[in-house]
């Protein structure tokens, strides 16, 4: 029997400035080595934040060595180039057209889920795309927690990272995320963010 939370289980404030209010987006990197340990553990923990059906379309490829960078070089904007080249490790946040697949594990409850997505490709690509871009966030917040800092980005040639790293396969390139310990020193002004008001409203 699983025991009913407290009421009072909450992170503390520090926690919820390295995870939000006190996250930036870093473009600068300091050169240390981001351990493949931590990265098994960034997917260990946004392995279990909620998708649609648990359908878990996000795919990752996490771009380290020298060698992988440099096939990754020729498909990035200029202005992304040398941010990336020069973080420890750069995330390729892919979703899988074929997520469907893998469903009979991840949600055996359904009867059907090839005829439901498969069989529809508008609901497939839709679901597939927007979980796994949930699936990117939730790897943001991963690693802030772990206490790295991140940079995501889009600004590439999706054909080119397509044809570079998924060939063999459904997967479609969603963003990248640069990884590391980022240089706060080159760090620009916060960005405003708007207000609550300005935003939402509690009906």
């Amino acid at each position: 029997m699983v025991a009913e939370k407290s009421k009072s289980h909450t992170l503390e404030s520090e926690a919820l400035d390295i995870i939000f209010r006190e996250a930036r987006t870093h473009r600068a990197w300091q050169q240390r080595d981001v351990p493949d340990a931590l990265i098994d553990q960034i997917y260990d923990l946004l392995k279990f934040g909620p998708t649609s059906g648990n359908c878990c379309p996000a795919r990752f490829v996490f771009v380290k060595s020298k060698e992988a960078k440099e096939r990754l070089r020729p498909h990035l904007d200029e202005g992304n180039k040398e941010k990336t080249m020069t973080a420890p490790v750069t995330a390729i946040i892919a979703y899988d057209l074929k997520f469907y697949e893998h469903m009979s594990k991840l949600a055996p409850h359904m009867k059907d889920p090839k005829a439901m997505y498969g069989g529809n490709p508008e609901k497939m690509k839709q679901a597939a795309f927007l979980n796994g871009t949930l699936q990117g966030a939730y790897l943001i917040i991963a690693a802030r927690s772990l206490g790295l800092d991140c940079g995501p980005m889009s600004g590439f040639d999706a054909d080119g990272i397509k044809k570079e790293f998924f060939a063999d396969n459904d997967y479609i390139p969603d963003f990248l995320c640069n990884i590391g310990y980022g240089d706060a020193s080159k760090l620009y002004p916060r960005a405003p963010r708007l207000s609550f008001d300005e935003t939402s409203k509690i009906i």
